[in-house]
């Protein structure tokens, strides 16, 4: 699905915008991704191991700065595991999980309000 116009340039100075989502994977800011990945504001990388643990966010966790991830799971969305969140929050990070078309949307419009949010996105298949 497309989420932004065709327009050149990014209207967002730089940050990682997402601009396309599929079952095949990503383009965010021009850049095709195959498959799971993480967003920050700065960068996109693959999500190795992809699911929603603690030990695969930790590169979100690692960045420091995020106050938000936005957790992607697909076609649709299912709760975040209790020690998950309660592991996040010990760390300042608050955690909202969603289908995939909704996270990217949501990411989208905190990163341009500045928001300190990261995503970790899953295609929806």
């Amino acid at each position: 699905m497309e989420l932004t116009p065709s327009a050149p340039g990014n209207p967002l100075g730089g940050r990682q915008l997402i601009e396309r989502y599929g079952a095949a994977g990503f383009r965010v800011s021009g850049v095709v991704f195959a498959g799971p990945v993480l967003v920050f504001p700065d960068r996109t990388i693959l999500w190795e191991n992809a699911a929603p643990t603690l030990e695969s966010l930790a590169p979100i966790i690692a960045a420091g700065g995020i106050e938000l991830i936005l957790l992607g799971l697909g076609r649709r969305g299912a709760p975040v595991a209790p020690g998950l969140r309660a592991a996040l929050k010990a760390r300042g990070i608050g955690v909202e999980a969603m289908d995939t078309g909704a996270a990217c949307r949501t990411y989208n419009v905190l990163l341009a309000e500045d928001r300190l949010v990261a995503a970790a996105l899953l295609p929806p298949v």
